[in-house]
């Protein structure tokens, strides 16, 4: 049987104590030593055995019961038999492994899988119903423009993840996708990108942590590598945190990391990282392992995108050190042939009885080999795999050991990432597990980008990529004799047949491009799933259209000349990143707890000093009290006099406000311009001179320490998240215009949208004088100036018109809604269009809301957009507010008015007969569009007049006042209620206030006047002058005696 059976006690014999000792718990595992009755002790002492041969039998079994403990990796549990194994039908032929196969319990990693959430589904399901029709209308799609994707990396260093997403983007590119990349850091892959003409921009993070980048304009963003971490801080916040993200992460880092942050208490950083996590709308890894390390960050947002040059790329780099030396430096001899046995990447219970299913297949092979002058083999078989205990080398051993392998044949090296130096050593490498894993194993791609043979069971994974004596070696994982057979063939006479070196050589062109057709097809497919186009775009071709060419291999053409040199290993560059976020977050958190607690002990000691010098000043007050208490005459008015006076102080007190810096230099200005902005991420593109005044949309993401306007505590309709978001920049005109005396001073009023800022489209120093002057000099009058053309807009490629430009934002409805809209504004019953016309006259329109006009006008403006946006709600706010889907969107779509809206500037000013001046907003000229005089007989001013739209609002006005209709309705919440009517009721309430004032105070005076009095009880009657001298003189003359 083998060395493991001398000493007296057969290894079979004792398999039935051994599994009993492992079923059983801790307290039952070695009975006899507590339990002195025993049978066996009975046995020993009644047969009288010689003292020393007990102790020697004792010690012999306890041997082999510790032997055993370090031979199972793991406590073993009660499992499935072998019948549900993955090797279920594999027959044990040799009584030497029957002890195998009665041991149960055992685990075989079966049941390992990851099991990815059904994102694609969800996505589809969705668009499937976005596809339906919405109340009968039909949606349109506008091939006007591109979808944009951007690429943001933490660096171009060339490494195998950019190998990857160049091939990527070339293959989106191909299909209709246009690529820019962001990096946060600079390197040699910028000359490949820029190759491939796609825009590249290293992103300046300030010392605020701001990002200027406007990520709205990007349909999708595709963000690599955790150290792009930072730039989810802008990720996170609003505007950009509906932009779909996707995540590809291939570091292992952070997995172990996260072990460290549980066991050290840092939960905190932990859910930090959560958090990023939860912002990616897709977290992408390139194998089924990295999902479950880092299922401690998993919120159901996790895919496997198959497929990484990683492991050739290594090869590549580092060949030179796979050559014959490695032997040597291995300890092996130059003749030697090295055997590697591989096995999948999870580690469990059952992996030990695999290796040994192997090693027993194995064993016929000695016989090809002799032995040299000391007895040993030239044979030499390594076992790589993890290391489970950390003595499962010992346990490699005893397996050998049984199988009578000689002394010193065997080998087991515990990896983890490092696997090159052995692999490098091997002349064969068998795969060993009989696990059917999700992904082709990475430890073969490895083996085969080296150029060593391999041999592996005929998993479904493995033999997608591996023809049989083609490009590597398979045999039935239920017949081992086959791999006996295969291991014979592929080394004859001491070496490997020229059979094994042309697999060898096959198998290595086989991993230089595997699995290319998964990785691209995968990410074109995720993209189309997760990205929502807007009506404008031009969707991408199908991914089946991509050319064959681009799925066939990786990129290597670009990055040959960069294969030689030196760069960082991602890796360790990796492991310093998380530990520089670890010090900084450690860091921050002293500080943090340092502040709080100076902050308790400056806060005890500021209420000690308050108490004290309110206690001192009480007593100073009491004093002074008494002092004066018999001196003076203290006169004592009502309380309506006290709170009369209190009021005029109030009054005067704030006449006499010191105003802060913003407000004094706006003071005296023809213009304000405003910059509506939501959220955090919009703060580096406002402008901080006086000339600009921020209005936050929403009280959370306001600037702090400015001047800026907090447009829901203006107008309550946009503390509403539905009409913020509806409405988007528009809301801001609402909030302003109701009651506008109270913070706007200035003659004329201008809005600039912060997009147009990120698009650098917003007005320079030279154009800000040049409206400016042409202002004060009333140079054209009651005009409309605007700066951002709607010919110049990335969204009008085509140079549309005006009514096609807005059908194609609107996904081909801009122009139905228009006509409803002024329908029912205008109560026109007719089923006609009633539309009123844009011509096409060869100058431009106005875009995202950036425009100046006088205040007059502007509350004109608003006073005709709140009837509009009234109608326009009425059709669409029952089925927007419900799904989420709009008739003007091809997706759902909060910011369903918002496009329309943004061009009723133009339809308001053109047919209101208002001059439209464009300024060029870097050299301030400007330009008439549109003149009047070329309007005449294409206006409809009798529709946009003043008194028109003046009598209207006061029906509504009047309408809301008097009747409160019970119905939804939003006019009245979009700004002020006033008619002549409302003026009329006021006039007689302060007219009844002051009258009941009057009659309130008459009636206390007739109360006092009728007040009943307690009549006198006695009276105190002064002596005469003469009387109080006598008595005077008296007493001074007793004193005296």
């Amino acid at each position: 049987m083998g060395a493991l059976e001398t000493g007296g006690i057969s290894f079979k014999r004792d398999k039935n104590t051994l599994i009993r000792s492992y079923s059983a718990g801790r307290t039952e595992r070695h009975p006899f030593l507590y339990r002195p009755r025993s049978s066996f002790s009975r046995f020993l002492r009644f047969k009288k055995l010689d003292y020393i041969q007990w102790i020697c039998t004792v010690a012999v079994f306890l041997f082999f019961v510790v032997l055993f403990q370090m031979f199972l990796p793991g406590s073993v549990v009660e499992k499935p038999e072998l019948g549900s194994s993955p090797w279920r039908g594999m027959e044990l032929v040799d009584k030497d492994l029957w002890y195998l196969k009665e041991i149960g319990g055992l685990d075989f990693g079966e049941d390992i899988k990851f099991q990815p959430s059904k994102i694609l589904q969800n996505f589809r399901k969705e668009n499937r119903e976005m596809n339906m029709s919405f109340s009968n209308r039909t949606l349109s799609r506008f091939p006007y423009r591109k979808p944009q994707l951007a690429l943001v990396f933490a660096d171009l260093l060339v490494d195998p993840y950019q190998l990857l997403m160049v091939t990527v983007a070339i293959a989106l590119q191909e299909i209709g996708y246009t690529i820019h990349v962001y990096s946060l850091g600079d390197g040699p892959a910028q000359s490949i990108w820029k190759s491939m003409r796609s825009p590249v921009n290293i992103i300046q993070i300030s010392h605020k942590m701001e990002i200027a980048v406007d990520w709205l304009n990007y349909d999708g963003i595709l963000v690599n590598s955790l150290e792009t971490k930072s730039v989810f801080s802008c990720f996170m916040q609003e505007p950009f945190k509906s932009v779909p993200l996707i995540w590809t992460i291939n570091e292992r880092t952070l997995a172990s990391h996260s072990r460290q942050y549980t066991s050290s208490w840092q939960i905190e950083l932990l859910h930090d990282w959560r958090k990023a996590f939860n912002r990616a709308t897709v977290v992408v890894f390139p194998n089924h392992v990295l999902p479950m390390m880092y299922s401690a960050f998993d919120t159901g947002n996790y895919y496997v995108i198959p497929g990484s040059p990683a492991d050739i790329w290594e090869t590549e780099t580092t060949m030179a050190l796979y050559n014959d030396e490695i032997h040597v430096k291995m300890g092996y001899e130059p003749d030697d042939i090295v055997i590697a046995i591989v096995g999948s990447q999870f580690l469990y219970r059952g992996l030990w009885l695999e290796h040994a299913l192997v090693l027993k297949a194995l064993l016929p092979l000695f016989a090809e080999f002799s032995l040299d002058n000391n007895s040993k083999s030239h044979l030499k078989i390594i076992i790589l795999s993890g290391d489970l205990t950390g003595n499962y080398s010992v346990a490699v051993e005893a397996i050998a050991a049984n199988l009578s392998y000689p002394r010193g044949t065997v080998k087991h090296f515990a990896v983890d990432d490092d696997v090159g130096s052995p692999l490098g050593a091997a002349d064969l490498v068998i795969y060993g597990s009989f696990l059917e894993e999700q992904s082709f194993p990475e430890i073969l791609v490895k083996a085969m980008s080296i150029g060593k043979p391999i041999i592996t069971p005929d998993l479904s994974m493995i033999k997608k990529y591996v023809d049989d004596r083609v490009n590597g070696y398979l045999f039935p994982k239920e017949n081992l004799k086959v791999l006996t057979q295969i291991v014979l063939q592929a080394i004859s006479k001491g070496t490997l047949s020229p059979l094994a070196r042309n697999i060898a050589s096959m198998g290595k062109n086989t991993a230089k491009n595997l699995m290319v057709l998964e990785t691209v097809e995968g990410y074109a497919t995720l993209l189309e799933n997760v990205v929502e186009l807007p009506s404008e775009v031009t969707p991408p071709k199908a991914v089946s259209e991509i050319p064959p060419k681009l799925k066939k291999e990786w990129c290597w053409n670009l990055f040959k000349a960069f294969m030689n040199s030196t760069h960082e290993d991602r890796t360790l560059k990796s492991s310093r990143y998380l530990k520089t976020v670890e010090e900084q977050w450690n860091f921050m958190q002293k500080e943090s707890s340092v502040s709080i607690a100076a902050t308790n002990d400056s806060f005890s000691y500021d209420i000690w000093e308050e108490e004290r010098n309110i206690t001192m000043l009480n007593t100073r007050k009491r004093r002074e009290e008494e002092e004066l208490k018999d001196r003076t005459d203290q006169p004592h008015g009502t309380w309506e006099d006290v709170y009369k006076s209190a009021k005029r102080a109030d009054r005067s007190r704030n006449d006499l406000h010191e105003r802060d810096e913003g407000e004094l230099l706006r003071t005296g200005q023809p213009l304000c311009i405003y910059e509506p902005y939501f959220g955090e991420g919009t703060w580096s593109f406002l402008h901080q001179s006086s000339l600009y005044r921020g209005i936050g949309l929403s009280t959370k993401g306001r600037r702090p320490r400015t001047d800026d306007i907090d447009a829901p505590s203006r107008l309550s309709l946009l503390s509403k998240p539905y009409y913020r978001d509806a409405l988007g920049e528009y809301g801001a005109f609402f909030a302003i215009a109701n009651r506008i005396d109270r913070i706007h001073k200035n003659s004329w009023i201008g809005f600039q949208s912060w997009r147009a800022t990120a698009r650098k489209a917003s007005l320079s120093r030279i154009a800000e004088k040049a409206l400016v002057d042409a202002i004060e000099s009333r140079k054209h009058g009651d005009s409309l100036y605007f700066w951002v053309r709607m010919d110049m807009d990335p969204r009008n490629d085509l140079q549309s018109d005006f009514w096609s430009f807005c059908d194609a934002i609107n996904a081909g409805n801009c122009k139905l809604a228009f006509s409803e809209a002024l329908k029912r504004m205008y109560g026109i019953k007719h089923g006609l269009e009633f539309l009123p016309p844009m011509p096409e006259d060869g100058d431009t329109w106005s875009v995202m809301l950036s425009f100046a006009l006088p205040t007059r006008s502007f509350l004109e403006f608003v006073m005709f957009s709140r009837m509009f946006v009234d109608a326009l709600d009425v059709q669409m706010y029952d089925e927007h507010h419900q799904s989420g889907r709009c008739y003007l969107s091809l997706a759902k779509d909060k910011h369903c008015y918002s496009r329309v809206l943004e061009l009723l500037i133009n339809v308001w000013a053109y047919h209101s007969a208002r001059q439209m001046v464009f300024v060029n907003p870097e050299t301030g000229l400007m330009q008439e569009q549109h003149a009047v005089e070329s309007r005449r007989g294409k206006m409809w001013v009798k529709w946009f007049s003043y008194s028109i739209l003046k009598s209207m609002d006061e029906d509504l006005a009047e309408e809301a006042d008097s009747d409160q209709p019970k119905r939804r309705w939003l006019w009245p919440s979009t700004g002020e209620v006033v008619w002549q009517g409302l003026f009329e009721k006021e006039r007689n309430l302060r007219n009844h206030q002051k009258e009941k004032r009057r009659q309130q105070s008459k009636d206390k005076q007739q109360r006092m006047r009728k007040k009943r009095r307690q009549p006198v009880l006695g009276k105190y009657v002064k002596p005469p002058p003469e009387d109080i001298e006598n008595s005077n003189s008296a007493v001074s003359m007793s004193e005296s005696l």
